[in-house]
């Protein structure tokens, strides 16, 4: 499990982390699998070369799902918490990447990225589980 404190609404690369903790297993071929344990936060694998690309992501489901919307009646936590939950039934919450020579089988621009959904910081936690041999 690895913990993560926000800052608010954001991707932020998690990759580091995630390849220090397979590095520790020692395997050289499998499979693993990250699940964030939250409604309001997902995951994704993007570009991790131009930081333009997170903040056009951001752009557009700020676009397609906008806080406040009076379409949503679920409100509990503010006006940015059902846009957050369907924020994330549109994105990820589970990813799988293959290991390969103990190395994550990630492209030359691709990073592992938690995006909170949500305005205010919160912590949030990433299960891992690694197959294989």
């Amino acid at each position: 499990m690895l913990g993560f404190d926000t800052r608010g609404r954001g991707l932020i690369e998690i990759t580091r982390p995630v390849v220090d903790w397979v590095a520790g297993s020692e395997m050289e071929s499998g499979l693993l699998t990250l699940f964030v344990r939250h409604t309001s936060a997902s995951l994704v694998v993007q570009e991790n070369a131009d930081p333009d690309v997170r903040g056009d992501l951001e752009r557009f489901l700020a676009r397609l799902v906008p806080d406040g919307d009076s379409f949503f009646r679920h409100r509990d936590e503010g006006a940015d918490d059902m846009p957050a939950h369907v924020r994330a039934a549109l994105t990820a919450v589970q990813l799988s990447i293959p290991l390969s020579g103990g190395r994550l089988a990630l492209g030359t621009w691709q990073g592992i990225y938690r995006w909170e959904h949500r305005i205010r910081p919160h912590r949030r936690e990433v299960a891992l589980h690694l197959m294989g041999s």
